[in-house]
């Protein structure tokens, strides 16, 4: 493999773990403060990929406006899964927040796929995101560049509410205790929600990077990037924001450079990131930047 070929692996395993560390943040924000697998979570991706896809094609929308739109709309169908699969069992054991989780995933996917079809749709790549740049003899397609710089900016962003923000004061709070936190008058069930609502919204914009750079959605798309998002979290640490990126990173890196060095397990590329999950839960269960979590109330 020559310096050109490998840096060209590199570039776009960097891109493509930026996607993974985006969607796992809205794991790990919703890990620390219900520790719960919000195995919907993925399934936002289609959610929003299919808003953008009607709000240019339904609604003649440009492109600048229908994506933060779809992502407005995917962050309050967040909330609208916290209030209905969620809240109302705040107080049951945790087995049955994790069904209602599953069986909250499957609903968005079947109500999709009765009410839109199973057939892929073409996703609408706007002009801009499909140039091709020369750099150094590398062709790159400028979204390639695009996703991590986004995906930084995003961490960034969110590491200012979370630690500069009374907002972000207050998930902190709740992600140590609930009672306390109530006691010092904070609504606790509102903070879930913004946190869902972030959480969302954020993998609302994954989802659309996703489908720009794969510009091809049906009501299955968000299944496997989802839970390779869930392995990035729990590789760099589930309840570590900077740890769910630093995961989505290496996940990244690994899938895209394994396949580059030995073309033969290529099509063992999906089977490469559960292998991960398995050895860090045998040899490290906290990932990277974790830390052991005790249950609250």
């Amino acid at each position: 493999m020559t310096a050109t070929i490998l840096l060209q692996q590199l570039i776009n395993g960097i891109s493509l773990g930026s996607l993974y560390g985006l969607v796992a943040i809205g794991y790990t924000m919703v890990y620390g403060i219900l520790r719960l697998i919000n195995f919907a979570h993925g399934d936002l991706l289609m959610v929003a990929s299919y808003a953008a896809i009607y709000g240019v094609a339904l609604f003649s929308l440009p492109w600048f406006v229908s994506f933060p739109l779809a992502i407005a709309f995917t962050g309050c169908m967040g909330i609208v899964l916290d209030r209905g699969a969620y809240k109302p069992l705040r107080d049951a054991p945790r087995i049955s927040l994790l069904i209602s989780a599953i069986g909250a995933s499957f609903l968005l996917e079947n109500v999709a796929l009765v009410v839109i079809g199973g057939i892929p749709k073409g996703f609408p790549r706007p002009a801009m995101f499909a140039k091709v740049i020369d750099v150094l003899g590398l062709r790159i397609q400028v979204l390639t560049i695009y996703i991590p710089i986004l995906t930084l900016i995003f961490l960034a962003g969110l590491l200012y509410i979370i630690y500069r923000t009374r907002v972000g004061k207050a998930m902190r709070a709740a992600s140590v205790d609930f009672e306390t936190t109530r006691l010092m008058g904070i609504n606790v069930d509102r903070i879930i929600a913004i946190t869902f609502l972030i959480g969302s919204s954020l993998a609302a914009a994954g989802g659309i990077m996703w489908a720009l750079k794969y510009p091809q959605v049906n009501p299955f798309m968000g299944v496997i990037p989802g839970l390779k998002a869930f392995i990035a979290a729990v590789l760099g640490g589930i309840g570590n924001i900077v740890g769910a990126v630093i995961g989505g990173f290496l996940l990244g890196l690994g899938e895209i450079m394994i396949v580059a060095l030995i073309p033969e397990l290529s099509q063992y590329r999906d089977a490469f990131s559960f292998v991960i999950l398995i050895l860090v839960l045998l040899f490290r269960p906290t990932g990277i930047m974790g830390e052991p979590i005790t249950d609250k109330t």
